[in-house]
């Protein structure tokens, strides 16, 4: 059973969610206001939280910062909002997936196994990975450069990880929206060039001057160690 927090301020999609999620064995909780839904996702640690941006009292992509600051919980953005730059503020936000209403009772169930999938235990091996001076631990979520911890956000780790899964491997930037964002058609760009040029600055390089992630103009990136731009 997956317990659900939804935050819904419109009371008839919130039933809809409710019985929706409900008829598939889920546990759900409803917020219908962004500091309600903040409260209860820290009482009661849900598995996932499904997070509308139009609330009354805090804009959506607020309240996903400030649960961003203090949880790890996967969430899932649903809105009526489709645009692009809507889409790339609520991912760089923090937010694990995108959903644009209306959508299907089975679409909305397949986003939540996804996005569950990605952040359990068993997503990944727990086997540390060592490139160079670089060190993950994927059990852990910890990073060392150089010996010293490098505090990552969790797409930031995500993306990392997808790079270090496959050393040695160009990954296209398609290919990261698809695995660490939920977005497999593409349409954020944006998104991933963010992330990587945050954890560029965090890995101690540039994209001019590479250390450990190397671009690939026109195909994408790969994680190498120091020196092996080949």
């Amino acid at each position: 059973m997956t317990r659900v927090l939804v935050v819904e301020d419109d009371p008839a999609i919130a039933r809809l969610l409710r019985r929706s999620l409900t008829d598939r064995g889920d546990s759900v909780e409803v917020a219908s206001d962004g500091a309600t839904g903040l409260t209860i996702a820290m009482r009661d640690k849900p598995d996932v939280v499904l997070l509308d941006l139009g609330l009354p009292d805090l804009d959506g992509r607020q309240v996903l910062q400030m649960l961003r600051a203090v949880s790890q919980v996967p969430v899932i953005v649903v809105t009526a909002q489709d645009d692009d730059r809507t889409v790339v503020q609520a991912l760089d936000a923090g937010a694990d997936d995108y959903l644009v209403k209306p959508f299907g009772s089975e679409q909305l169930a397949a986003r939540i196994r996804a996005v569950l999938r990605r952040s359990g235990p068993g997503s990944a091996t727990d086997a540390t990975v060592r490139i160079g001076e670089l060190e993950i631990d994927p059990a852990a979520r910890r990073v060392l450069v150089d010996g010293e911890p490098v505090e990552l956000s969790r797409k930031e780790f995500d993306l990392l990880w997808l790079l270090a899964s496959r050393p040695g491997e160009v990954i296209t930037k398609r290919d990261m929206l698809a695995e660490v964002w939920g977005l497999p058609f593409g349409g954020g760009d944006r998104t991933v060039d963010v992330h990587l040029s945050w954890l560029r600055r965090k890995l101690g390089e540039t994209a001019a001057e590479p250390r450990y992630l190397y671009t690939v103009r026109g195909v994408g990136v790969r994680l190498a160690p120091p020196g092996d731009a080949s």
